[in-house]
């Protein structure tokens, strides 16, 4: 209907410009030449082609062909030729008219082609722009189905993918498929299907197959299809597209699924080894000791077995501290373990630490500094307290027999700063980060395991920061920030050499 309008448009127009400019060269027609009146009347047939195409322009040049035979062409106002040359500007006429017509026809039709590839080539570009973003597999489904019933105007979509050896419906846009429908899309239902984006009637179930690499990866289901080529055109471009898109997406899936199960089984690995390097020592030490005290053919004195109890006693205190902060630590981890804030004083922390680990210490001894002006703290006393054991014990593992263990604290700006520091062989710069990393062994010795690994989750649990530096006799200081309560007042560091010489309070 519209391109009818169009063409009797064009004619409507061609007729009242031929006969209009007729008239109006009429009264100038001893002025006026015959070839510059059939120039003048080229316009209608130009109007007329532009405004309905080439259909319009041919009724165009037939009126014009009597225009110019009537008022131009000897005898004027009558429908009659009287000469030879009278009939050779009239063909000529009709023949150049026809020509223009044909010509300026042709250009209207390259014009509205190339607008029409254009409106195309943007919209399969607007369709692409859906596709590229970095979206799930979920997700690029609800998308293709979206844009095919917006764009164009389909009543019903679905898209299958296959599941379990028959096709399921992933997502789906509209009115939704009837059972019936869904059953002449599967494969084995051996009943007749329209595949391709063919013409078809409203209510027609059509199918699109989507392949990738040779894969198929889907099929989209339409209740119908696009009206006219060019769109039915652009749909299948889209298919292809969305086939792509969605063999991407499927595989980065895949590939992410196996890089997480890379992960978990190169953590589980980790962990075995972390765990077990640091359950292997009291066990080992805790399985000599009691072999030796069962052993009938070893002659101990009431003091060695009275060592090799205490020996075992102390493993046993050290294996449960583990153990527990194990336990402590993956119930962070989960969210199933809250920090239970409250009030209390670092010497208390202190002093709690060191009684859960004088057994493993024996006879070293731990110097302990506090300033003076040291506010309290709001802590999870339990996890706190295994800080500063696991920091104990630590250091107790990486200093010289008979040194001292100093536990200090300070103000360091708003924070009050623990630490805890020995007279080993200290922690090179490069290894800092790395000694709280649960998964880390080094070769060379150096420091790592659960015990700080531990201390660091428990720490930054409340919000706070630990970290390695150096000792002021070339040993190692962890140090760990707490929150004071109120305001608290800028103290200052205590400094010296633990090593060398006593200050403060030994315990």
């Amino acid at each position: 209907m519209g391109a009818m309008r169009r063409q009797l448009t064009g004619v409507g127009t061609g007729i009242v410009a031929s006969v209009g400019l007729g008239a109006a060269m009429s009264p100038f027609r001893p002025q006026v030449s015959g070839a510059t009146a059939g120039l003048v009347l080229v316009l209608p047939v130009v109007v007329s082609v532009v405004v309905g195409g080439l259909p319009a322009g041919v009724p165009t040049v037939a009126i014009g062909f009597v225009v110019y035979d009537y008022g131009f062409v000897p005898p004027y106002d009558r429908l009659s030729v009287a000469t030879g040359q009278g009939w050779v500007a009239l063909v000529v006429y009709a023949v150049v008219m026809l020509v223009v017509s044909r010509v300026v026809g042709e250009l209207q039709r390259a014009r509205a082609d190339a607008q029409r590839r254009t409106v195309e080539s943007e919209r399969l570009f607007e369709l692409s722009e859906l596709l590229v973003a970095d979206r799930s597999v979920d997700e690029l489904l609800v998308t293709i189905v979206g844009a095919v019933s917006t764009i164009f105007a389909v009543p019903a979509v679905a898209l299958l993918v296959p599941e379990d050896g028959h096709l399921g419906i992933a997502a789906s846009a509209g009115a939704p498929l009837t059972p019936d429908e869904l059953h002449r899309l599967d494969p084995g239902s051996g009943m007749p299907m329209s595949i391709g984006t063919g013409p078809s009637d409203p209510g027609a179930l059509q199918a699109i197959a989507l392949a990738a690499s040779g894969r198929p990866v889907g099929i989209l289901a339409m209740r119908g299809s696009p009206v006219t080529e060019a769109d039915r055109a652009l749909l299948r471009s889209f298919a292809n597209h969305a086939a792509l898109a969605l063999e991407r997406a499927q595989l980065r899936e895949r590939a992410l699924r196996t890089e997480l199960l890379e992960e978990v089984d190169r953590l589980r690995h980790a962990l075995m080894g972390a765990v077990s390097h640091d359950l292997r020592t009291p066990l080992a030490t805790m399985k000599v000791a009691s072999s030796t005290l069962l052993d009938p053919a070893s002659r101990l004195s009431e003091a060695d077995a009275h060592e090799l109890a205490s020996l075992i006693d102390s493993e046993t205190d050290r294996l449960a501290r583990l153990v527990g902060s194990l336990l402590d630590m993956t119930r962070l981890d989960a969210g199933a373990l809250r920090v239970r804030r409250q009030p209390t004083s670092v010497d208390a922390l202190v002093t709690t630490a060191i009684g859960a680990v004088t057994s493993t210490l024996g006879t070293r001894q731990v110097l302990v500094e506090l300033a003076d002006d040291l506010p309290d703290v709001e802590v999870d006393q339990l996890l706190i307290g295994q800080v500063l054991a696991n920091l104990l014990d630590n250091a107790d593992r990486h200093a010289p027999p008979n040194t001292l263990i100093t536990v200090a604290g300070e103000m360091r700006k708003d924070r009050v700063a623990v630490s805890v520091t020995d007279c080993g062989p200290g922690v090179p710069p490069s290894e800092r980060e790395a000694v709280f990393d649960r998964f880390v062994r080094f070769d060379t010795g150096g420091r790592s395991g659960l015990g700080l690994s531990i201390a660091k989750t428990f720490v930054e649990a409340h919000a706070e920061r630990i970290w390695v530096e150096d000792g002021p006799g070339g040993g190692a200081r962890i140090v760990f920030t707490l929150t004071p309560l109120g305001d608290p007042t800028m103290g200052d560091p205590r400094s010296g050499d633990p090593c060398g010489r006593l200050s403060g309070t030994v315990r």
